[in-house]
């Protein structure tokens, strides 16, 4: 079987400059290491790699979940960028959607006290 030592998620931007500074300065990523060509932003527990260049928009088929502390705040600070406003969703979570420079789908969520996957089910 397979070990997996670590990841990120690879997005290949048409415009870097726009794209680094959506991720770095609208999204507030910390730079975790940068390399010719590519800048690699820390992402919650994993990484999120800018490199390359791409011809054409991003698909629909990929997004990024991120999930915040308060959605409402986020609404508020990323404002120019919101594709969908905050709503609570049937499975209980409170999604907004914004899009980077690319056309990329972010969803941001924000997990409530009364949600199961802020408790301990365990036995």
């Amino acid at each position: 079987m397979t070990e997996i030592l670590a990841s990120r998620l690879l997005l290949r931007p048409r415009d870097m400059a726009a794209s680094l500074a959506f991720y770095r300065d609208e999204l507030g990523l910390a730079i975790a290491f940068e390399f010719r060509g590519g800048t690699v932003f820390h992402l919650g527990g994993g990484f999120l790699e800018l490199s390359g260049h791409a011809d054409a928009p991003a698909s629909d088929a990929v997004a990024l979940w991120l999930q915040v502390r308060d959605v409402e705040a986020t609404h508020r600070e990323l404002a120019a960028h919101v594709a969908r406003e905050p709503r609570r969703e049937p499975w209980g979570l409170i999604e907004m959607w914004i899009v980077d420079p690319d056309g990329t789908r972010i969803v941001l969520v924000e997990i409530p006290a009364d949600h199961p996957m802020r408790r301990d089910v365990r036995p």
